[in-house]
């Protein structure tokens, strides 16, 4: 499961996601936020859906919460330790990420708090992904706006927003898939493109038809020995995948790039699922606690798109990607939440609220608030970049993090009852 979700992001979902940067003239860090935190946090959002109309436990609220943790600290783990390039971050993409999840995570907390959600609440969390999507319409002048005035003041705004400007582009395939599709900076994208874009537009899309006539096929076997071996084994994989998935990096199936994103998406949610489903067997053989589980394994389990997506990312130098879908997505994760709290407690079963388990939960969302100002701080002070020391503080945070909560849930610290999973 982890070597074919690693497939359908690197060959699928990353390359449609390229072509959908290029046609809207997204910027590196939106592109981030929205379509790729939107496509990679498809496993939460069945997560949350499943916790509420069908386990109707506090697992999926538990796992987006955990997985959160996980995205800002382990996968900012993982792109330090697992990449050999140092990604130059901006300032701006990253505050303003890190201040819509403060604010997305405080209204989580002050929900749970009387372990009960009504509509109202629920609705006020799609009111503020609502409010973040706007901003993202809006980025490039608030960006433009917030330069000017600051600086003057803050000489690391302005050296981050320079070298975010050197970065290479979205997920390019410089070193084995040919040349690159135009390079963007945060000073020349937007929404939407200028009319003297156009021209450079259409340049890249000629450069995308060379790209397409020269790819070899996927069933090309590799020349060394472990990719071959890789190769046989992932065969049924690629198989299905060829079959079921337009591949876009192709000049037949360009114009599909829509359809790749969506089959990508949905396939990703697919083999999120059975990871999930063999871990709570797992969980449950062994009498680990539901919340245990979802704090942990299910947060990792479900968060592998997430940690192959921005890892490749990262390994191009595209930091501000990398850090756009850490964030972005947990921003989406709360959008996980309210959606089915929404439908259940305003269409479905509007006699009263949802009754979850908040006391675990309570302590975890404090944790989030702590761990997005502690990753914002540590990458001030770290030069705004991300190298092998960001990524061995945050491993270690992590696994404290890990620990405390582990001992909380199974009532060692603290004075918290434990629920076992299928109980």
């Amino acid at each position: 499961m982890f070597l074919a979700a690693s497939i359908v992001c690197d060959d699928y979902f990353l390359p449609s996601l390229e072509i959908i940067t290029e046609c809207l003239g997204l910027s590196q860090d939106v592109a981030g936020a929205t379509f790729m935190a939107a496509g990679s946090s498809a496993p939460e959002l069945v997560t949350a859906f499943l916790g509420v109309f069908v386990t109707k436990g506090d697992i999926g609220v538990s796992t987006i919460l955990g997985s959160a943790i996980y995205n800002l600290l382990g996968i900012c783990a993982a792109c330090g330790l697992l990449s050999s390039v140092v990604s130059r971050l901006s300032c701006w993409p990253l505050f303003r990420d890190c201040l819509a999840y403060t604010i997305s995570a405080a209204a989580v907390l002050a929900m749970i708090s009387d372990s009960r959600i009504y509509w109202y609440e629920s609705a006020s969390l799609l009111l503020i992904y609502g409010c973040y999507i706007l901003v993202l319409c809006f980025d490039i002048k608030i960006n433009r706006c917030l330069m000017k005035k600051l600086s003057p003041c803050c000489s690391c705004f302005t050296k981050a927003t320079e070298q975010s400007g050197e970065q290479q582009p979205l997920a390019g395939w410089r070193e084995e898939r040919g040349p690159l599709i135009r390079q963007q900076s945060r000073t020349d994208s937007g929404i939407f493109q200028d009319e003297l874009d156009y021209s450079q537009f259409s340049t890249s899309l000629h450069g995308l038809d060379e790209i397409s006539e020269d790819r070899p096929s996927v069933f090309t076997m590799p020349e060394e020995d472990m990719k071959r071996i890789l190769w046989v084994l992932s065969l049924p994989i690629i198989t299905l995948l060829y079959l079921t998935t337009p591949d876009c990096r192709r000049r037949f199936w360009r114009n599909w790039f829509m359809v790749t994103f969506f089959m990508s998406a949905a396939w990703i949610s697919a083999i999120t699922y059975v990871l999930v489903w063999m871990i709570t067997i797992a969980g449950e053989t062994l009498g680990i606690p539901e919340s245990v589980m979802g704090l942990t394994l299910l947060a990792a389990g479900t968060s592998v798109p997430d940690t192959v997506a921005s890892v490749l990312v990262a390994r191009k130098g595209n930091g501000d990607m990398a850090m756009s879908n850490i964030v972005g997505s947990n921003v989406f994760d709360m959008l996980c939440l309210g959606i089915p709290w929404f439908i259940k407690t305003a269409f479905i079963n509007t006699s009263g609220p949802i009754e979850v388990n908040s006391s675990g939960l309570t302590y975890t969302a404090t944790s989030l608030i702590c761990s997005v100002v502690f990753i914002f701080l540590a990458i001030h002070l770290n030069g705004w970049k991300i190298d092998k020391k960001l990524g061995a503080i945050c491993l270690i945070l992590y696994l404290v993090f890990t620990v405390l909560s582990i001992l909380y849930e199974l009532g060692i610290i603290g004075n918290n009852p434990t629920r076992v999973c299928g109980n």
